[in-house]
């Protein structure tokens, strides 16, 4: 029988912990209310642009927009008093316009909260031209916005037949207007948004300016970070549940975390066969790790697409390494993580298939970053989600297809994660 590590008796108990704790901290304020002008001089020392949302771009999207307006929608992981958006065009092959951009909280699906959208300007302007294979930052937008909150970027896109550089599986659903329809990036209703995507379009990151964000963790890995087998629109991936236990041990100090997760990502693109079909970790460092705000923590997470591609342990350990060493010369926190098993699998056009010789190698790797004290900390989601009566294989209770957990072993993962390990 596998033993749980977290129930959800306990998660309940710890929200009601921190209501209780929150109607405290209130109190305490009204008290002290002769001190505010003091308590207020020390908030804005700590106030700090962090990025709490995040996504990676891995691939042109076969959609094409023609003078509409896509409505993203994201999750930011810490709250404050201003944001910015990045906007990416990194495998547009045509610099994209953007006519106009607002950005918004959520109340429901498409539609946000009345007298809530803010419009989103660049260098002042309100339109902007990001080259092929280039990013451009927002002016810092003034609104409030809270720990878990849905916000809704929306972008007019004037021009005919643009594809989008996208994040294709964001297990998040966002909205598109009709082709023609024009610019309602400031409509606040949900009726002129007709048609979904599952894809985020262009939207790269939302930074947020917070006294209680401590930093940023960026989850850096493959389609089990990216969330594979979650849930539509649950937020039910490993790291969402670490994002909210963060939260609930320290409202007013913590971390926000960052999904920077690709579906078949590998660690090196050397010895890969077939060759990725999204950039490898090494090389996108720069893109997903390095140029988010306040990052203090990465995650590193990958692995098993390199050894299921025909890397051997050797490669993929120097890979990794690599990835170590550069992370370490930012003066950043990396934490490791084992890789889950796989169940052997028979090749089948162009996936290799899994055998055991490679999961003889995922058990040589692991071993390697459980022992070899190359990381700051260690998180053994193998030992977590792994079937006690037959250790290559992921615990029934926790399996979604062989190679990825379900929203409950998800569950598992992120509540084995020590938080200690992801505080500065």
């Amino acid at each position: 029988m596998v033993r749980p590590l977290i129930t959800w008796t306990a998660l309940n108990e710890a929200i009601e912990m921190t209501r209780t704790l929150m109607v405290l901290a209130g109190l305490t304020a009204v008290a002290g209310f002769g001190l505010a002008s003091g308590a207020s001089a020390q908030a804005d020392a700590d106030v700090r642009w962090v990025t709490a949302w995040g996504t990676s771009q891995q691939s042109l999207g076969s959609t094409t927009i023609t003078n509409a307006t896509v409505r993203m929608i994201a999750r930011v992981t810490a709250g404050g008093g201003s944001v910015r958006v990045r906007l990416d065009n990194t495998f547009g092959e045509t610099p994209l316009v953007i006519g106009e951009a607002y950005i918004g909280p959520v109340m429901r699906r498409a539609a946000l909260t009345p007298g809530s959208n803010n419009q989103v300007r660049f260098d002042s302007s309100g339109t902007v031209t990001i080259p092929a294979g280039g990013t451009v930052e927002s002016d810092p937008i003034e609104m409030d916005v809270m720990a878990r909150q849905d916000l809704a970027v929306s972008l007019y896109i004037p021009e005919a037949n643009v594809q989008p550089s996208q994040h294709g599986q964001a297990y998040v659903t966002s909205y598109l207007s009709d082709n023609g329809s024009g610019n309602v990036a400031s409509t606040e209703s949900a009726e002129p948004f007709t048609g979904t995507t599952t894809s985020t379009f262009w939207l790269k990151a939302i930074d947020v300016l917070s006294e209680s964000a401590t930093g940023s963790i960026v989850g850096f890995g493959d389609s089990i970070t990216d969330g594979s087998c979650s849930t539509l629109d649950a937020h039910d991936r490993w790291q969402d549940w670490v994002a909210a236990r963060l939260y609930l041990a320290s409202p007013d100090a913590h971390p926000a975390m960052v999904n920077e997760g690709i579906g078949g990502n590998t660690v090196t693109s050397e010895g890969v066969q077939p060759p990725p079909n999204s950039p490898p970790g090494i090389e996108r460092l720069e893109r997903d790790v390095f140029s988010h705000d306040g990052v203090t923590h990465v995650v590193l997470f990958m692995g098993t697409n390199d050894i299921r591609r025909e890397v051997s342990a050797g490669s993929l350990i120097a890979g990794i390494e690599e990835i170590v060493e550069r992370i370490r010369e930012r003066g950043l926190t990396v934490i490791g993580t084992t890789i889950i098993p796989r169940h052997n699998r028979a090749a089948a056009g162009t996936n290799t298939g899994w055998t055991p010789e490679k999961t003889n190698i995922r058990r040589e790797v692991n071993e390697w970053i459980r022992d070899t004290g190359s990381f700051d900390g260690i998180l053994d989601f193998d030992a977590v989600v792994r079937d006690p009566d037959d250790p290559d294989r992921i615990a029934p209770a926790f399996d979604c297809d062989g190679i990825h957990p379900n929203p409950r072993g998800y569950f598992e993962m992120g509540g084995s994660v020590p938080l200690e390990l992801l505080t500065p």
